[in-house]
């Protein structure tokens, strides 16, 4: 399950791993390390093919013998495998066809991980990240998602440790300045998706509206492949009769939509005979959805497989 990978909890102590052998080990730490490259990549694609290159390095030349911490050398390696893979698909992304969001991956809806997990891995955070600088990111992701100390990420990044201190300090500042606090009370968010499910459900423009703050903003990414909004849409009236336009098209009989736990938050996923073809996030302010993000490029759905 792509919780597991997710989960900076999921992985064991150095020490309990560093007995086992390379698999085993590489196995063991499998959660920190995909944690760490989906959010520094916002991609499922991207971060398999890393934790590929992760292993090859590491299951060459007897090193999981050598390495006295492998959950730090693990860890350093698919850092810096990410920021060499990051600065490439910036590039890539300038170009990209519409509105570029990150890929969604399900998660469990387990109450016990709460707030803490939606919260590291949850769509609006991710378009942030996307705003900081490869190093700045890295930083970031290493010291507020997964603990790391200062002096440990310095040895990841070949930096000094005031030099981290301060890379840290900007970046969540940089963080908390482009992410508004929204409402993340679960039980809110449940009742805002079935009433959102059953507009959907009727095609009913008025009960769609009734969900929208009069600024809400939404995103569509089809990436050139799917039909898409090139541009967001802004505001209540253009992004209630969007949303209720495209469930009625032609194209979309025999999709089915229900509510499932997405990076971390009750959202909505589109199947058509049970493959995914879209997944619906949002954000909520004062009970009504005031950011709403759509992805339906079919190469970025892996992630939504169960």
């Amino acid at each position: 399950m792509l919780t597991d990978m997710i989960d900076p909890s999921a992985a064991p102590s150095a020490t309990a791993a560093s007995a086992a052998d390379p698999l085993d080990v590489f196995t063991a730490h499998r959660g920190v390390l995909f944690g760490t490259a989906y959010r520094l990549l916002g991609s499922v694609a991207d971060a398999e093919d890393v934790l590929q290159d992760a292993w090859i390095k590491w299951s060459a030349a007897g090193r999981a013998e050598q390495v006295e911490n492998p959950r730090a050398y693990l860890v350093r390696t698919v850092t810096n495998l990410s920021l060499t893979r990051l600065t490439s698909a910036r590039a890539v992304r300038e170009s990209y066809v519409g509105p570029w969001l990150p890929e969604p991956v399900l998660t469990e809806a387990d109450a016990a991980e709460g707030a803490e997990l939606a919260d590291s891995v949850s769509t609006a955070l991710l378009v942030v990240l996307e705003s900081l600088g490869p190093v700045e990111r890295a930083v970031f992701v290493l010291r507020e998602a997964f603990g790391f100390s200062h002096a440990e990420i310095a040895g990841f990044l070949d930096r000094s440790e005031a030099t981290v201190r301060q890379t840290a300090h900007r970046a969540r500042e940089h963080v908390r300045a482009r992410r508004p606090r929204f409402d993340t009370d679960p039980e809110q968010r449940r009742e805002v998706t079935g009433r959102f499910l059953a507009a959907c459900d009727g095609g009913d423009l008025n009960a769609m509206l009734e969900l929208l703050a009069p600024d809400v903003t939404a995103w569509s990414d089809g990436g050139g492949k799917v039909t898409a909004a090139r541009r967001p849409l802004h505001g209540a009236d253009p992004v209630a009769r969007w949303m209720v336009g495209v469930l009625a098209k032609p194209s979309v009989r025999g999709t089915t939509w229900r509510s499932a736990s997405i990076n971390g938050e009750e959202g909505v996923l589109f199947t058509v005979d049970g493959h995914p073809i879209g997944a619906l996030t949002f954000d909520l302010a004062d009970g009504l959805i005031r950011n709403l993000r759509f992805q339906v490029n079919p190469d970025k759905l892996r992630g939504l497989l169960p």
